[in-house]
This record gives structure tokens, sequence and C-alpha cells, in this order.
């Protein structure tokens, strides 16, 4: 499995660690591939995430370049996932973009064997880059 280098911000590695902990059901495809994803990620505060980097609750757009097909999601705890327009962490493509930078791609097993080559293009919002904006404005204005 081809594995670019991932970055995930303390908070989300935090919460992400808890929520596997605690889960019910420990059979999940996602949930061994999202411990692997978290074991070799690089763990950041809020204020060193890149903004092109997907985290939680960001919003990504990503190609499934097998298909050609586009997406936009927003990857969201389990909790929140079912909602039009998101997907969930424990989710395999949702474990796959998480901590995945603009312009790098990942190939990826889902159920049923297949592979899947997803190539992130753009992250529309990210809630650290918002919050860093935010500030910025009020320091500013």
């Amino acid at each position: 499995m081809n594995e670019p280098p991932i970055t995930i911000v303390q908070s989300d590695f935090q919460a992400l660690e808890r929520l596997l902990d605690t889960s019910s059901d420990q059979t999940l495809p996602g949930i061994g591939m999202l411990r692997d994803e978290l074991n070799r990620a690089t763990i950041v505060g809020p204020d060193e995430i890149s903004p092109d980097c997907v985290t939680m609750n960001s919003t990504v757009e990503f190609v499934n370049d097998q298909a050609g097909k586009a997406y936009q999601l927003t990857l969201v705890y389990p909790d929140q996932a079912g909602a039009q327009g998101t997907v969930s962490v424990f989710a395999p493509v949702g474990s796959a973009l998480l901590g995945l930078r603009v312009g790098q791609s990942i190939r990826w097993q889902v159920p049923g064997g297949r592979q899947l080559q997803l190539r992130v293009v753009a992250v529309v919002r990210q809630p650290e880059a918002d919050r860093r904006n935010k500030v910025n404005s009020a320091l500013a204005g």
C-alpha cells in the first residue's frame, strides 16, 4: 500500500484515540485502518497544521483516479456521519483522507478487495485555518 506522510492535529488525534478505545464495534473495516494511520502520523498543534491538510471536519475535494470521478465531502466523526456530503473517519475512504495534503495520493483497499487511488485536489474548508483567519482578522481590525 502506498503510504504518503500524513499530519494530524493533536486534538483530533486524542479524540480519535478515545473513540477507537471506546467503540463498541471493533470489527468495522475502517477501525484497523484508522489505527494504522494514527500510528504513522506526525502529530502537530492546531497552529502548526498546514491549511492544505485534511483534518477532522475539513471539507475536501478529491478524485478517484481509476474512475476519474471527483467528490467533495466533509470528514466527520461517526456520530455526525449520514448527512449528505459527509464521510465518517471510520469509513475506509474517510480514514484514507485524514492527514493528506493537497496533491498527495493514496492507494486504499475498500471492502470487497477493490483498491481505490484517491488524490486530494483541494481543502475547501479546514477548521484550524478558519480559526487562524478569524484571529488574524480580529488582530488586524
